[in-house]
This record gives structure tokens, sequence and C-alpha cells, in this order.
């Protein structure tokens, strides 16, 4: 009886194990008492619908800069007060003050005298300019010569005419040119025997004059600086005594106005002719193009100067009645009244 009992034991354990193994996954820990129903999913997943990137554009609100207006404000927005009290102050704490022309240059010259600088030292106007047109376009970089009032170079320019019609040079020559010729120049100009200040083309040799294009760089002719012309007395007479300014890193101007030994007249007029050719590149609907110009030196501090006053005023204006207009508050008078 017992030898049946232990091979009836032997089978029924041979037949568990055989079961185990073939039914499904082993459990060395835990035997698996009751079958467990899966889930089987006989369906694929459903794909996630993209949303469109212009649906998704249209959707985002811009946040839209708020404006503040500190003109009814006791003190301005992020200041301790209008005008400091005391006569040491932090600058950072208060608005910057913004001077009249004629205070200015009153003030440069004074601090001329002060920090025993040279008497005639250049004076320098910086202007930070508003390229935005409507629609997200922009102005784009421009560069232009002027003539001023009051030039405070003592010699002319030098200017270079590339042209191969014996006619066209023979007026190069009479109007001053320095340098008159054609393709016979490129070496020289390579090997830095002939410099000049503004190299004048006619349309025909520019093809030609390629080679100088690295050398030359921003002094190559361009059409869009007026270099490149068939009118050679004109372009002769523009920049032989003529002031040169551009746009430099998108949107800024620094650009020499006059010397401080100058009389503060002379100063005035250049520093408006400056700021009405600059107004002249941007549509006067979109107003002005530029905030208040910084005046100043090169070793000497700096003074922001009102530029909407200074363009509501003629340009033969004496800068005594200027300085009375700003302090009386009758600029409007003054623009109006013509020269004094």
């Amino acid at each position: 009886m017992a030898t049946c009992t232990r091979t009836v034991f032997k089978v029924l354990s041979g037949c568990q194990k055989q079961l185990l193994s073939a039914g499904g996954p082993t459990y060395t820990a835990v035997f698996q008492t009751a079958p467990r129903n899966l889930p089987i999913r006989t369906f694929a997943a459903v794909k996630a619908q993209k949303k469109d990137k212009q649906e998704e554009a249209k959707k985002e609100v811009k946040k839209e800069k708020k404006l503040i207006d500190d003109k009814d404000r006791h003190k301005p927005f992020g200041k301790t007060a209008w005008v400091p009290v005391d006569d040491v102050y932090v600058k950072r704490f208060y608005p910057r003050t913004i001077h009249s022309a004629a205070d200015s240059i009153n003030m440069l010259k004074r601090f001329q005298e002060l920090d025993f600088t040279p008497a005639d030292q250049p004076v320098y106007i910086d202007l930070k300019l508003d390229m935005k047109l409507e629609k997200k376009k922009k102005i784009d970089p421009f560069v232009n010569t002027v003539h001023l009032l009051h030039p405070f170079r003592a010699e002319m320019n030098k200017v270079l005419v590339f042209t191969e019609d014996s006619g066209q040079a023979s007026v190069a020559q009479e109007n001053g040119a320095a340098f008159v010729g054609g393709v016979e120049l490129i070496q020289p100009i390579l090997d830095d025997e002939i410099s000049a200040d503004f190299y004048v083309a006619v349309p025909d040799i520019l093809p030609k004059i390629l080679p100088l294009k690295n050398k030359l760089r921003k002094k190559f002719p361009k059409s869009k600086r007026g270099t490149v012309s068939n009118d050679i007395s004109k372009a002769l007479e523009l920049f032989k005594t003529g002031h040169e300014y551009l746009v430099e890193s998108d949107c800024y101007i620094r650009t020499q106005i006059a010397t401080l030994d100058m009389p503060s007249e002379q100063i005035f007029a250049n520093l408006q002719t400056i700021l009405t050719d600059v107004c002249s590149h941007r549509p006067t609907s979109l107003g002005q193009s530029y905030c208040n110009p910084v005046v100043g030196l090169a070793c000497s501090p700096c003074s922001c100067v009102g530029s909407l006053q200074i363009l509501q005023f003629p340009p033969t204006s004496g800068l005594r009645d200027i300085s009375q207009a700003y302090r009386h508050g009758n600029i409007s008078d003054l623009s109006s009244s013509g020269p004094s």
C-alpha cells in the first residue's frame, strides 16, 4: 500500500511540473492558484493630432508693453523724485536731466576749462535712432554726406575719381580732384601709395575696379552713397567739403559736428543740420526718428539735449535768443518769427 501511494505521488508531482512549465510563467516563491484574465488590446492607439502652428500663433496674444505716463505723477516711475533736493545725489535714482542746446554748449566749454583739456578738441553727437516702420518693417542703415554751415576742417577732403574718359578726366581735374585715372590706379592703391577720403567712379568702370572691394571696404564706390555718378562736377562739389556720417550697430550714429574753440552759434548750427538731415530718412507721419541727442567731448562729461526744440528754430536763429526762449517758454513764438 505504501509503494502505491509513493508511485501516485511521484506521478502527480511530475504532471504538476509539466503543466506549470507549459502553461505559463513559473513562479518559484508563490504558486498560482487561480487563472488570471489579462486584458488583450486588439486595436491601435489613437494618433495624437498635431495642431497647426498658424492656429496656435493666432490664439497666442502678445503682451504689449504698457507705456507709463509720468506727467501727472508726483514722482517718475521707478525713481525717487523728479529733481534732487541736495547738490550731491545718486544719479540712477533721478531722471536724466535734459538741457537746452545753449546750456549744453556752455557746459562743454566750462568742462574744458576745469579739466585743462585742449581748447580745439572735437565735439561729438550721439544719436539712438528708432528704425521701426509699419508692419514690422525697418529702415535700412544708411550713410549720407551733408554740407555743414560751418566746416571745422581746415583742409578739404581728398577725392579720387575713376574714369577712362578723357573728357570726364579733364572735368575732374578742373574741379579739384586729388587723383584721376582708370585701371592703372588699382595697384598703387593696393600698395598704399595712393589714398583718399572719398572714391568716386563712373558706372562703366565699376566692373574693372572690383579687385579694390576688399581693400576699400566701406569707401568702395556705391550708388547709395552717391559715389557712383556720371556728373563728376556735382559729386566733387559734395565730397570735397561734405561731412559723412553713418548708422552703426543698426541704430546708432556717432559723429563729430564741430570743435570746441568754434563760436557757440556755429556749433548749434552744425548740430541742427545733422539732426534735420537724419529726420529726412524717416516718414514725417511716424514722428521723431531719434531720442534726445547726447552732445559731448572725447575726454569730458556729456549732456543730454532736448531735440524737439532744436528742430523748431530756423537755421539762422541766434543762440542767445534761443536760450532766452527756452527759459521763458516762448519757443513757438521764436520758431515762427524767423531769424533774429
